[in-house]
């Protein structure tokens, strides 16, 4: 699963970085967001409330300069084989293209996932963040955003982003339809219809 979120088969959903507008919120990670740590077999691992604390404000810091459209300042955050198979124009007339995504800028972590040293990766800790951002007129966006911390004091950076937008006739009650889930980048879990 987790290579899955890095590096994805051509048929996987539309990739892009997340943006949000300039008046989004900080998103929280209060006890309901679903936690699962990965770890090598034979080594117990488990993260620090600092872990989670650096690794959501590189989330947030992440998410929120693509709010006030920063796009110099988020693609700093981005690490440096990300940055080489992205260009940075590329990258930020992509960022462009997706306006709509978090239109109102209120997005909800639903899962956070820990991977400690996972094979065919750079070693390291990884975290990724599922989320959920609904909008007033029915629409939503889901994805991840994974983050990477090369060594024990060092900072995350962003290794990879994910997201889909779900236009109001794809959802029923709240929810995607049943054939739409399936393509979605994202875990919905038990926050799939829960209201905000």
């Amino acid at each position: 699963m987790f290579s899955d979120r890095l590096f994805p088969a051509a048929a996987a959903a539309l990739i892009a970085a997340v943006a949000v507008p300039a008046t989004a919120q900080v998103p929280l990670l209060g006890p309901e967001v679903e936690r699962a740590v990965n770890a090598p077999e034979g080594v117990a691992f488990t993260p620090t409330a600092a872990d989670e604390s650096d690794a959501m404000g590189r989330v947030a810091s992440y998410t929120m300069a693509l709010a006030k459209r920063d796009f110099a300042s988020a693609y700093a955050m981005l690490r440096l084989s990300f940055q080489a198979s992205n260009p940075r124009i590329e990258w930020e007339m992509n960022q462009r293209k997706r306006e709509t995504l978090w239109a109102d800028g209120v997005i909800r972590i639903l899962r956070l996932s820990w991977y400690q040293d996972p094979a065919g990766q750079p070693p390291g800790l990884y975290a990724a963040f599922d989320f959920r951002g609904d909008r007033p007129d029915g629409t939503m966006d889901c994805g991840y955003v994974v983050v990477h911390r090369a060594a024990p004091g060092s900072g995350f950076t962003v290794v990879r982003t994910d997201t889909s937008e779900v236009p109001a006739e794809m959802i029923e009650d709240g929810v995607p339809k049943a054939d739409v889930l399936q393509q979605l980048p994202c875990y919905l879990g038990k926050g799939i219809s829960t209201a905000f």
